[in-house]
């Protein structure tokens, strides 16, 4: 009998075979993923590990400061903080991982998600701006995350600083980040998170303040720490600019507006240099400077209102009895009347079978006999009538057109409006029926279809003032933009020369209107002569009004167009007040900024007066210091 111990017991031999053979594999197999990574992807694994090595950052440029005619600063920058996602690593977030993100940075998941699916196709070395001005808690979370996010990163730039806040807004604009319609136009010099203008000067001009970015070149440790500096290319900056506006003005017209709805607009008659720009409500442009919260923009985007419209160019409105003095250019230009003509005002008239009241017959009276100095220093309504019969809407139309309105200025800000003086082709063209005479009597007035814009205005009455030389308004000095390089706007200067009766007639009204007892006398002041015109434009119908009695949004607006001196012209000034109500409410606004403008040229150093606007801003950044036709009145 054969004995077996226990160290006698051997393995089959198919066993020891099959597990050679898988030894044999694994070392085949090990011997090739050697072999891949070492010689096969050695290219892909350094550039991978010199990526980890070696972090390229953006240097951003700072925006060219804004500042008005004297130096003074209407917009600056501040050093401040953005978080950016480096796209080496980006590429491969997942949801969960982009969603914690967002959460310890403050930003809304799916709009972080959406960014980054955005920018996937882009080259992998070009870093994204997660969020621009970085708070604190911002800057504590990316510091101390840092193993846990690499791909997270900081860099200082310079944010926008509005210092005068509200002041100048409208004119000034505001800064955002560029869309992707921007990005995504041929020959686009934007990348995802570049800050560029957006509204006004800032958009108008972003090509000079906007400057060119650099790049570092720094080592990094596996944590993400810079350990190292190796090369840098130098950010160039932007340019600065100077505008024409006046700080002082510009204070004086906000203060005087006040928080009432309007704008005024300040312009040299002899260069057209717009000296003041105000639109009201406003808003303050540092919230858009980074990202602006949404409920806040919802609420600018529904004030009925309006804050983020300009409406030194943008308002639409019916220019009321200012228009009379186009009328009156109208008549005396083509021989329809002589400077004497004179009508008996009984407080209304009927015209093509409808009876057209005066402003003044609601105190059951009329202004008797009048001429046409008369006419335009007590606004009749009726004379004017009398004129819209005996002229006609295409002579009205035709000079009016040629003296300034229905047309853009030109004005180098976007989205100037064009306003609209009505002619029978436009209606027939709209409305698809012929002009009835009628609707000329409403014109003749400043009512009706006609819609001007406070630039416009003023443009109109400082191109007859000045004998028919008509200036482009600007914001920006021609000789500057030469200096920079810039093309400087399309000249746009005419002439359109009134006859030496005329412009004595017109003048001498406008005269009248605020020193001889017309309608503007708000807007005397000791020493300075002023001329002018009122204008109070209804908005609905006189029917309309009177059973709405009482409410804001029916009230008419207020307008009055000033100039000074009299004899030689340095400053035209439109003043609207919006739900003014009565054209004496403009014309003290005029007044205030004609007077800030004669103090300084004598060198009387006057404050200006404080702006008082309801604005509700958020606190300034840490360390900042913030700088128809019936019942019309005149």
């Amino acid at each position: 009998m054969e004995v077996r111990f226990p160290g006698d017991e051997r393995p089959p031999a198919w066993k020891i075979v099959f597990l050679q053979y898988v030894i044999a594999l694994a070392f085949l197999g090990l011997l090739i993923g050697y072999w891949r990574l070492q010689v096969g992807r050695h290219r892909y694994f350094a550039e991978q590990a010199e990526r980890n090595r070696i972090r390229n950052l953006p240097v951003i440029a700072p925006r060219g400061r804004i500042l008005d005619r004297e130096g003074r600063l209407l917009a600056d920058n501040f050093p401040a903080f953005s978080v950016l996602l480096m796209r080496e690593t980006a590429a491969t977030l997942s949801p969960a991982r982009t969603a914690a993100i967002a959460r310890g940075l403050g930003l809304d998941p799916a709009e972080l998600q959406a960014l980054v699916d955005r920018t996937a196709k882009l080259p992998s070395f070009q870093p994204i701006v997660l969020k621009q001005g970085a708070t604190m808690d911002d800057i504590a979370f990316v510091e101390s995350h840092r193993t846990e996010y690499p791909e997270l990163d900081l860099i200082q730039v310079q944010q926008r600083l509005y210092p005068k806040r509200a002041i100048a807004a409208a004119m000034l604009g505001y800064v955002g980040e560029v869309s992707e319609e921007d990005i995504a136009k041929a020959g686009s010099p934007y990348r995802p998170g570049d800050v560029v203008g957006k509204s006004g000067i800032e958009k108008e001009y972003n090509s000079i303040l906007m400057g060119r970015d650099g790049m570092r070149r720094v080592v990094v440790n596996s944590r993400g720490q810079e350990m190292g500096e190796l090369t840098t290319v130098n950010a160039h900056p932007g340019n600065d600019l100077r505008l024409t506006i006046d700080l002082d003005l510009q204070m004086a017209a906000e203060a005087s507006l006040g928080d009432r709805p309007g704008a005024v607009v300040a312009l040299d008659p002899r260069t057209g240099e717009v000296l003041a720009m105000v639109s009201h409500p406003t808003f303050d442009p540092n919230e858009f400077a980074h990202h602006i919260d949404p409920a806040e923009w919802q609420q600018l985007m529904t004030d009925p209102l309006h804050p983020l419209m300009n409406k030194s160019i943008q308002a639409q409105l019916a220019p009321g009895s200012v228009f009379k003095i186009f009328t009156a250019a109208a008549a005396l230009e083509t021989g329809t009347i002589q400077p004497d003509f004179s009508i008996h005002c009984p407080g209304f008239v009927t015209i093509y079978g409808h009876t057209f009241h005066d402003w003044v017959w609601e105190k059951h009276r009329g202004h008797g006999a009048v001429d046409l100095r008369r006419a335009i220093a007590q606004s009749c309504d009726i004379y004017f009538y009398t004129l819209g019969k005996m002229l006609g809407i295409d002579k009205i139309a035709y000079f009016a057109k040629h003296l300034g309105l229905g047309a853009r200025t030109g004005i180098d800000l976007p989205g100037e409006a064009s306003g609209l003086i009505p002619t029978p082709e436009w209606v027939e063209r709209v409305f698809k029926h012929r002009w009835w005479p009628g609707e000329t009597i409403s014109v003749a007035i400043g009512q009706g279809a006609v819609s001007v814009t406070p630039i416009q205005l003023a443009y109109g009455i400082g191109g007859i003032v000045m004998d028919g030389a008509f200036q482009r308004p600007h914001l920006t000095f021609p000789n500057q933009l030469a200096a920079l390089g810039a093309d400087p706007p399309e000249k746009n200067d005419r002439a359109f020369p009134l006859s030496a009766n005329t412009l004595e007639a017109l003048t001498g009204g406008m005269y009248a209107v605020v020193n001889d007892g017309g309608t503007g006398a708000g807007a005397r002041c000791p020493g300075i002569e002023i001329a002018g015109k009122t204008g109070t434009a209804q908005v609905v119908s006189s029917e309309l009004q009177q059973s709405a009695k009482g409410k804001r949004e029916f009230a008419s607006n207020a307008w009055f167009v000033g100039y000074a001196p009299f004899d030689h012209p340095e400053i035209v000034v439109t003043a609207l007040v919006m739900q003014g109500e009565h054209s004496a409410v403009a014309a003290p606004v005029a007044r205030d900024v004609i007077k800030v403008y004669m103090d300084k040229k004598a060198g009387r150093n006057n404050a200006a007066p404080q702006m008082q606007v309801k604005l509700e801003p958020k606190a300034a950044p840490a360390g900042i210091v913030p700088l128809e036709q019936n019942g019309k009145t005149p």
